[in-house]
C-alpha cells in the first residue's frame, strides 16, 4: 500500500487529506463571476429581461400576480389586504419600469441558478450598488418569497417587516 500512496508513512493520514483537499476545492478559488446587462423588458416587479441572459427572476422576493392566483394566499397570510394584491401588481411594474427599465445591471447567482421555469435566478445589483431586490422589499412592492432558503434571507426579512412597520406599499391599511 505504501507503493500506492507513493511511500508515503502515514497512509491514513495521506488519505484524510487528500479527501478534505478533493471536498475543499483550491484555496484560491474565487467566488462566481458576476453577468452583467441591459434591463429591457419588465413583466412584473420580480421579474425582468436582461439581455443577453434572458429572462430574471429576483431571487428571495415574490410580487403580486397581474390576476388572482394560488399565490395571492401567501400574501394573505402574511397580512396583506386581498384588495391592495391588483394595485400593487400595478405599482410594481410601473416602478420597475419607470426605475429599471434601460439600466445595465450585474446580476449576481446563489446556490440555485434556475427556477423550474427555465428563469436565470439573481440578486440584480443597480448601477448605484443597491440590491434591486432588497429595494423593491423597503418599497413594499414585493414580499419575502419563504419557500426556499437564499444567501440574505434575513436582511430580507428585515427589509419586509421595516416596509411593513411604515405601511408601505403592500402594507398600506
Amino acid at each position: 500500500m505504501s507503493r500506492l500512496l507513493g511511500g508515503c508513512r502515514h497512509p491514513l493520514l495521506f488519505l484524510v487529506l487528500a479527501a478534505w483537499l478533493a471536498v475543499a476545492g483550491p484555496a484560491d478559488a474565487a467566488p462566481p463571476a458576476a453577468l452583467t446587462g441591459t434591463v429591457t423588458w419588465i413583466y412584473d416587479a420580480d421579474t425582468c429581461r436582461i439581455d443577453p441572459h434572458g429572462q430574471v427572476r429576483l431571487l428571495g422576493i415574490d410580487a403580486p400576480e397581474r390576476s388572482a392566483s394560488d399565490r395571492d394566499q401567501a400574501f394573505i397570510k402574511l397580512g396583506v389586504a386581498a384588495k391592495n394584491l391588483r394595485p400593487m401588481y400595478g405599482a410594481g411594474l410601473a416602478w420597475m419600469i419607470r426605475h429599471v427599465k434601460g439600466q445595465v445591471v450585474t446580476l449576481v447567482q446563489d446556490q440555485t441558478k434556475r427556477d423550474r421555469h427555465g428563469r436565470l435566478l439573481a440578486y440584480v445589483h443597480l448601477a448605484d450598488g443597491r440590491l434591486l431586490n432588497r429595494v423593491l422589499l423597503e418599497e413594499g412592492l414585493v414580499i419575502v418569497y419563504r419557500r426556499f432558503p437564499f444567501t440574505h434571507e434575513n436582511d430580507f426579512l428585515t427589509a419586509e417587516a421595516t416596509a411593513r412597520q411604515r405601511g408601505k406599499g403592500l402594507w398600506a391599511h
